[in-house]
This record gives structure tokens, C-alpha cells and sequence, in this order.
């Protein structure tokens, strides 16, 4: 597992590049510049982005500073949670970056006290669908390590299992998918595109998941593989936009939110952004 070597206006600058990118890209039931949706508007996200930006990457934070900082920003910008998985998923990396430590190591050093800061930072956002855990509740005070309750979650939840995993998912899929696309395409919005549609063909959405069941979520999955398979194929990309675009206004009227999928494609872009740093 990589450590990350930057400075903290990089690794800030990073971050909000990463967050802006996602929001170039088609990516069918998220907002993004091709169509709002699900009551929230793409300013809101740049709003967010920019917000969290300026203090996520601060020196001298732990980790569940960071991410409970974060979502404080987020919340005075625009009074909403936009980016709370993005956070989750970001704090560790950044701290890796800032410490010139492996990501690995990272999580394995998260203590009580990021367990703490975190889980009042997730109450806080009130993601839809957060409900009550028989363990490890976040609206209780935490017993374990944040990495100890994100394993926990790691089962139901794919941005805990990414704390379980040492971010499994993106280092070995995410990177390459999203690399090989720009490589072929040449263009990173596209390059987002395909990683999206990959994290959604793969991996039914935790968001879908809680708020409408797994078998929405393995329905959806099921569909973004059917379209993951037509975009890969085309040599130019522009030419499947108006399939996407369809499946996206779909997906939308259905209220279908593949919102952790959108995370980790945010995540995927900052890691690649990191590892050029």
C-alpha cells in the first residue's frame, strides 16, 4: 500500500480537483453538470467541495478530526450532507499524505477518539437511510476504534470496507479501470465515467441498498452492467452519452441514488492525483 508524499496546499488542492472531476462526468443517478437531481443542484457539490477543501487537509488533525471538520464545513456551505462518504473515504488518504505513511498504517493507528469525532460527524450529515445498529451504533458513544466499527460495517457497507480492506476496492480496480480509460480516451470526465459504471456493475450500492433494499441494489447493479459493457466497447465515448443520459433521467425518476458509487470514483481520482504528486 502506498504512502502519499505532498504538502498540505497539494493535498487540499487535490482534493477539490477530485471532487470537481466526478462532477464532470456523466454518472447515471448522481448530480453532475449533464442533469440536478434528487433535490440537490451541482453547486451545492462545488460549494462543498470548496468548503471542505480548506480544512481537511490542515495540519496536525487526526483523522476523525478531519473528517468531523469536514462535514462542520460542509454543513455551514450548504446545509446538506453532499460528500459525507467522500469525506469518510478521504480523511485516511489525506492523513497518509500528510504523514508520508502508508495508508495501511493509517488505519490500523485510528483510535476511540476518531471512532468518536466520526460517528458525531455521520449523525451530523444524517445520511438517508441511517438507521439503528444492534452494535457499534453511531448514535451512541463508541466502544471500539473507528477501523475496529468500520469492520464491523464492512458487510453492509462498501465505504466501511474500504477502512477494512485497506481500500481494496480502489487500488485494485478503481486505479486501473480509471487509468486504462483515460489512456484510451484521452479525457478524464470519461475516464470517471467508466469508473463509476464499473464500481456500479460490481458492487451493489450501499446508498440503494439502505434506503430501498438489496434487491433494488442488485437490480441496479445488474443494469449499470449491461451499460458498463456498451461504453467500453465504443471508441468514442460521446457516442453512448445519450444512452446514459437516458438511464440516468431513469434512474432519477425512480429516485435511485448510487451515491456510494459516486465516492469512490471521487476517491479513485484523488488516490491517482496523490500517487502523481
Amino acid at each position: 500500500m502506498p504512502a502519499f508524499h505532498a504538502e498540505s496546499h497539494a493535498i487540499a488542492a487535490a482534493f477539490e480537483a477530485a471532487c470537481l472531476a466526478e462532477l464532470q462526468a456523466i454518472k447515471p443517478g448522481n448530480v453532475h453538470i449533464f442533469a440536478d437531481g434528487h433535490g440537490m443542484v451541482v453547486g451545492d457539490f462545488v460549494k462543498s467541495a470548496h468548503a471542505t477543501a480548506s480544512v481537511i487537509a490542515l495540519p496536525g488533525l487526526t483523522v476523525g478530526q478531519r473528517i468531523l471538520r469536514a462535514v462542520n464545513a460542509t454543513q455551514e456551505a450548504v446545509g446538506s450532507n453532499t460528500n459525507l462518504g467522500i469525506v469518510l473515504l478521504a480523511a485516511p488518504l489525506v492523513q497518509s499524505a500528510l504523514l508520508h505513511a502508508p495508508v495501511h498504517e493509517v488505519l490500523a493507528n485510528l483510535t476511540l477518539e476518531d471512532a468518536d469525532y466520526a460517528f458525531r460527524a455521520i449523525v451530523q450529515a444524517s445520511p438517508a437511510g441511517l438507521g439503528y445498529s444492534p452494535r457499534h451504533d453511531v448514535h451512541d458513544a463508541p466502544e471500539v476504534t473507528l477501523l475496529e466499527a468500520m469492520r464491523e460495517a464492512a458487510p453492509r457497507d462498501r465505504i466501511a470496507r474500504q477502512y477494512a480492506t485497506g481500500y481494496e476496492d480502489i487500488f485494485n480496480f478503481g486505479l486501473t479501470r480509471y487509468r486504462e480509460a483515460y489512456t484510451r480516451w484521452g479525457n478524464e470526465a470519461w475516464a470517471a465515467t467508466a469508473a463509476h459504471l464499473g464500481f456500479m456493475a460490481r458492487y451493489p450500492d450501499s446508498h440503494v441498498a439502505r434506503k430501498h433494499g438489496e434487491a433494488a441494489a442488485a437490480s441496479l447493479r445488474e443494469q449499470a452492467e449491461l451499460h458498463e459493457s456498451a461504453l467500453l466497447v465504443c471508441e468514442n465515448p460521446k457516442n453512448y452519452l445519450a444512452d446514459l443520459l437516458r438511464f440516468d433521467a431513469q434512474l432519477k425518476r425512480s429516485h435511485l441514488n448510487p451515491g456510494t458509487s459516486a465516492d469512490l470514483t471521487v476517491t479513485t481520482i484523488l488516490v491517482a492525483s496523490l500517487e502523481n504528486t
